[in-house]
């Protein structure tokens, strides 16, 4: 039986799309696509595989934490068993983190715990780094702070201190690490250490390898 998966994003999504080109309907199903945005273009990529969306603006709610419940209530509708956030902009409440201990993931555009939170591209070229990468992780209560599930680096000297170049760099390697990462925890090899939870053993995930 497929892993059941719930894709968040706010925008483009075409890290929901790399999902759904390689993952879904073999090694996952994805189930579900929310955003809270409903022009979000990640929600058109699920309509167009065939996938159930729904749209959870902030606005909509008396405050983000009766927001982050309805959409928990949808996820788990939906028989959800992993919740993937791919470029959902927004920070999750501590309640929602709680509801899916140990089954939310991210990616992020550096090679955490470097260069957390927003525009950490910009702020990895602002403090002059050499290399930079990308980070899917546990999602836990703090700021891009979960246990790494895998991380992928590269030389930035080749990009100089062109954004959209080094964006394209991060993109091309998000598309291919997070879809990884799903996959390995589909097959049951992603696991955190009980002996030291920072830790998470990664079975046949060498980071880098294609």
């Amino acid at each position: 039986m497929s892993l059941r998966v719930a894709v968040l994003v706010s925008g483009e999504g075409s890290n929901c799309q790399a999902i759904l080109d390689s993952l879904h309907g073999r090694e996952i199903e994805v189930v579900g696509v929310g955003s809270n945005r409903a022009e979000a273009r990640g929600l058109e990529r699920g309509r167009s595989a065939g996938v159930q969306t729904a749209v959870f603006p902030a606005a909509g709610y008396p405050d983000r934490a009766a927001r982050d419940a309805a959409m928990a209530d949808w996820i788990e509708s939906l028989g959800a068993e992993l919740v993937v956030l791919a470029g959902f902009m927004e920070i999750l409440s501590p309640e929602f983190i709680r509801r899916f201990a140990g089954r939310i993931v991210n990616v992020h555009p550096s090679l955490l715990p470097a260069f957390a939170g927003i525009r950490a591209i910009e702020q990895a070229i602002d403090y002059g780094a050499k290399v930079m990468g990308v980070t899917v992780h546990f999602v836990d209560e703090g700021v891009d702070s979960g246990p790494i599930i895998l991380q992928e680096a590269f030389d930035v000297l080749p990009y100089s201190r062109d954004i959209a170049a080094i964006e394209e760099r991060v993109h091309e390697i998000e598309h291919r690490l997070l879809p990884r990462a799903v996959a390995l925890i589909a097959a049951g090899k992603v696991r955190i250490d009980p002996d030291s939870p920072r830790y998470v053993i990664v079975e046949g995930g060498r980071d880098g390898d294609d």
